[in-house]
């Protein structure tokens, strides 16, 4: 062969080693980078409906090589998956039941991320005159005596936990052809209160994201009990050895990094003309 060829050849052999060397150090290949590429995250459908994952997931999976399946459930679900080794995170809005998940060691690790508020919305004439109220209990007492609809979620959700939270401090066990529980999430939630013309607890970024397709107003808002807080939790190794330790680690640090709460901060500014979430790595809620 001309010893030109050969040479080449030889060229060609190296930068093929190059290109091949380089391929198996990205993430998601193996030695060098991501060796387990999905993460399981469980999450609530407020997250989920609210369009925030689908603009911070893919610039998480872009920038790690890490895949992430989500499953939005309730946040009672998402717990029990947990507690069962079914995911390696959990981002969910309950801080009473989070803390029990940690005392219990479910959880290896618990990290603020963002809050938001819950709203009471309802048709627009307000037919049970709850708007002079502040306090969510006397809203609901109110609601009550009116007998007029109000829609749970009934899911086990962290919505539903607030809710229940405010019947009990209203000394009410709620029921009746008035009372109804939809047993999904906070959109379809919404969509039901809108079609019946009744009232529900909804938080505020479910909401926003869905007022042009809602007959539905905000009526109460702002009041302290009305806060609510998003922690990520990493699901224990030590429980579950399964689990994608290092992915849920991975994932939990960008909800918190600096690029990650930019996202969150200006998520809904553009398309409602305020942010849905509100920042808050760092801080103490």
């Amino acid at each position: 062969m001309h010893r030109k060829n050969i040479y080449i050849l030889v060229i060609g052999f190296i930068l093929i080693s190059i290109m091949l060397s380089a391929c198996s150090s990205l993430p998601g290949n193996g030695a060098g980078g991501v060796e387990h590429p999905e993460i399981i995250l469980a999450t609530t459908t407020s997250t989920y409906d609210s369009g925030l994952l689908d603009v911070l997931i893919p610039v998480f999976e872009d920038q790690s090589g890490y895949q992430v399946k989500i499953i939005a459930v309730g946040t009672g679900k998402a717990l029990a998956m947990g507690r069962e080794g079914n995911a390696d995170l959990l981002l969910v809005h309950a801080p009473p039941d989070e803390e029990i998940f940690m005392a219990e060691g479910y959880g290896s690790l618990r990290l603020l991320v963002m809050h938001n508020d819950f709203i009471f919305v309802g048709p627009d004439d307000d037919p049970a005159g709850i708007q002079p109220l502040i306090e969510p209990d006397q809203v609901l007492a109110r609601i009550a005596a009116n007998q007029e609809i109000f829609v749970s979620r009934g899911d086990d959700s962290g919505t539903h936990k607030k809710e229940l939270i405010f019947w009990e401090q209203a000394g009410i066990s709620p029921g009746g052809d008035w009372y109804l529980e939809s047993g999904q999430g906070m959109g379809a939630t919404l969509m039901i209160a809108s079609e019946k013309g009744g009232y529900t607890l909804a938080d505020r970024s479910t909401y926003l994201f869905l007022r042009e397709n809602l007959l539905l107003d905000i009526l109460i808002e702002g009041s302290p009990p009305l806060m609510n807080i998003y922690h990520v939790m990493l699901v224990n190794p030590d429980r579950w050895p399964e689990v994608n330790a290092d992915g849920a680690k991975a994932l939990a640090e960008f909800f918190i990094s600096k690029g990650g709460q930019e996202i969150i901060a200006a998520h809904g500014i553009e398309e409602l003309g305020q942010p849905l979430f509100f920042p808050d790595a760092g801080n103490d809620l």
